[in-house]
């Protein structure tokens, strides 16, 4: 064989074994589930630039599949709408409370041995302009009931807060049925993450019997209460403040009459009004924090009442109709406005400019609002905004149409501070419900 045929040769057998080697690794095969891209060649083996593998949570969709669906998000979807206690409540109150977020602090320098320097933990708050820093967001716990107290006081049937959340008033019945007795006391400190380990007692003081209304300072410092004095005094309804900071006593009101009710919107004004009834006219009068200056507001409204906005000038009424409107005590004109409801199923934005209230979706006939007080009527409640400034009234949401919603007769609705949550308590079981208004 001559030399030319030969180098032929090794150059035909060399293309040959290429080629066998191509087809036997690029030929289709059948490879396990469980050893896909785990195979034993060589060549399939060698990634110099490292394994191509799916990011944990990331889904691929498959192509042309138009029934793609992607895997559900692990973390639950946010309600709207959230009962929030398990139990029927007296009263609830809202309050901000700074929540410490955990700083990683860096180990020490040099490796821990002799003369490593430990730097010192630092916490930098994010600033906007200027030097003030930025507020967090407002974000509403997650719902933990914790006790952290011992005292037991049966059937409760009111509950108001104060001092920021420190102070308690609870009304119920003594044992004759028919004394209204009213305890104020200071709730001991709560014990974060779990419940009280210690005998913790509410101590305080009892106010006189059958105290008749009360009210709480806008910054929740004082309240204000109505009773019957009865004795020398007469039966006269006597108006008394008291600081929860130090328990001083301050009387400011005194009338023979003995039907009122009181809102302490502003931290200058309680306002009074008649208890109303449906065929007789209602009347609403201010006074200062002093006791002085009792100025009436309105009068002659059959079914009046009222609730006074923050800032003094406004005040929301209804009538026998249920008519909601509001008066402005500077220029003693009112607007009427689109919805029927009653004042205390809404609540004022603190600046004044806007109204929440839960509105019956259809109103039966009746004596109102009388009929709604005394149980003879409940309501199924939409709840809404009003926008003072345009005079437009906005749908939030309808409770009976999200998923885990029922029927609501809203009542005692309250804002957090940043009028990001409404809370209000259903009348129709006293259960407490927060709505996410972001």
């Amino acid at each position: 064989m001559s030399k030319r045929n030969f180098i032929l040769l090794i150059i035909i057998l060399g293309l040959g074994a290429i080629a066998a080697l191509g087809f036997w690794y690029f030929r289709p095969g059948t490879i396990a589930p469980e050893d896909a891209g785990t195979g034993t060649n060589f060549v399939s083996q060698f990634k110099p630039f490292g394994d191509s593998k799916p990011v944990p949570g990331a889904t691929t969709p498959a192509t042309g599949e138009s029934d793609y669906q992607p895997n559900p998000v692990e973390t639950g979807v946010k309600m709207q709408l959230t009962k929030v206690s398990s139990m029927p409540v007296a009263g609830f109150v809202v309050f901000s409370k700074e929540r410490l977020k955990e700083v990683a602090i860096s180990p020490p320098l040099g490796g821990g041995g002799e003369g490593s320097v430990t730097p010192n933990p630092t916490l930098t708050l994010p600033k906007g302009k200027g030097t003030k820093p930025t507020p967090p967001p407002t974000e509403f716990a997650p719902a933990l009931r914790r006790k952290f107290s011992v005292t037991v006081i049966p059937k409760v049937y009111e509950a108001y807060f104060g001092n920021h959340g420190q102070s308690v008033i609870m009304r119920y019945l003594k044992a004759n049925g028919k004394t209204i007795e009213t305890f104020v006391g200071t709730l001991p400190k709560e014990l974060l993450g779990g419940d009280t380990t210690e005998n913790n007692e509410v101590k305080g003081v009892f106010l006189p019997d059958n105290i008749q209304d009360i009210s709480i300072s806008p910054d929740t410092t004082k309240i204000f209460y109505l009773w019957s004095s009865g004795g020398s005094l007469g039966d006269n309804m006597i108006g008394i403040t008291l600081n929860l900071l130090n328990n001083k006593k301050t009387q400011l009101f005194d009338s023979p009459l003995t039907e009122w009710l009181s809102v302490w919107g502003n931290n200058n004004m309680i306002t009074l009004s008649t208890k109303p009834f449906s065929s007789a006219p209602g009347y609403m009068y201010s006074m200062d924090g002093s006791g002085k200056n009792l100025t009436k507001i309105l009068g002659g409204v059959n079914g009046l009442t009222t609730k006074g906005s923050p800032n003094g000038k406004l005040v929301l009424f209804s009538d026998s109709n249920l008519s909601l409107r509001v008066y402005h005590t500077d220029t003693r004109n009112s607007d009427t406005l689109s919805l029927r409801t009653l004042p205390e199923k809404c609540v004022w934005g603190k600046a004044s400019d806007a109204i929440y209230c839960a509105v019956p979706k259809s109103i039966s006939s009746g004596a109102y609002p009388d009929s709604w007080y005394q149980g003879e009527v409940s309501f199924s409640d939409q709840f809404w905004k009003i926008d003072l400034k345009t005079g437009n009234a906005t749908l939030i949401i309808d409770p009976m149409s999200v998923s885990g919603g029922e029927e609501v007769d809203g009542t005692k609705l309250a804002l957090d501070e940043s009028e990001n949550y409404l809370f209000f308590v259903n009348k129709k079981d006293s259960f407490l419900w927060e709505l996410d208004l972001k």
